[in-house]
């Protein structure tokens, strides 16, 4: 990985992160992307061999409280909240994100 980035790097990158950024951003984030790339460098660095896996910081059980149903917001109540609400129908609207 390049140390530093240059103004092209940036814009491949915001291109295919699908991201429109000005002038001064890129130039801000040019050198963020090169100190985050050189810690990453560092922490890779770290001699993990005989450290078991870690599935939770904590080790232990999990308290769980017990699963009790309470009263829900009230259909209307709620639908009133949305910007995009099917009202008629009690539906949400929301974004596509699947083509």
């Amino acid at each position: 990985m390049p140390a530093d980035f240059t103004r092209a790097d940036i814009e491949r990158l915001a291109r295919l992160s699908r991201l429109e950024l000005t002038d001064d951003e890129k130039a801000l984030i040019a050198p963020q992307l090169s100190s985050f790339l050189a810690y990453a460098e560092q922490v890779q660095q770290v001699a993990t061999s005989g450290v078991p896996p870690t599935s939770h910081p904590f080790g232990g059980a999990t308290e769980w409280r017990d699963d009790e149903p309470l009263p829900s917001l009230p259909r209307q109540e709620a639908l009133a909240q949305a910007p995009e609400a099917d009202r008629p129908h009690g539906l949400f609207k929301v974004p596509r994100v699947i083509g």
